[in-house]
């Protein structure tokens, strides 16, 4: 968990051109972990910059992009578009994992 109350999913970089999954969702199908990885990779090789996939206190998946300061490649305008791309194509895995999150990580009762 970090200061902020949030927990981070996944991210990658395009500076380093690493890609992070906290180990507290080593339980998710591998098909999941595989997707997400797919998702910020091309997501960062496509835009540039660093993207971090976290949840808030209330469970919600959150997409947060940083740049360098003097990165004049980072697409601004790019990384909405595919944000928002991510977010219509890919909306049903999305919905299940802050469903997983609140479930296994918050242990919420859904019943």
């Amino acid at each position: 968990m970090s200061d902020s109350g949030q927990v981070v999913l996944c991210a990658a970089s395009a500076y380093e051109e690493k890609y992070y999954l906290n180990e507290l969702f080593a339980g998710l199908p591998s098909a999941v972990k595989k997707e997400l990885q797919i998702m910020c990779v091309l997501y960062t090789a496509d835009v540039g910059g660093v993207l971090t996939m976290q949840f808030d206190e209330e469970g919600n998946l959150l997409f947060h992009v940083t740049s360098e300061e003097n990165d004049f490649l980072f697409d601004e305008i790019g990384s909405v578009l595919k944000i928002k791309q991510y977010q219509r194509e890919k909306k049903e895995l999305l919905e299940s994992l802050e469903l997983y999150y609140r479930v296994k990580i918050l242990g919420e009762d859904i019943g």
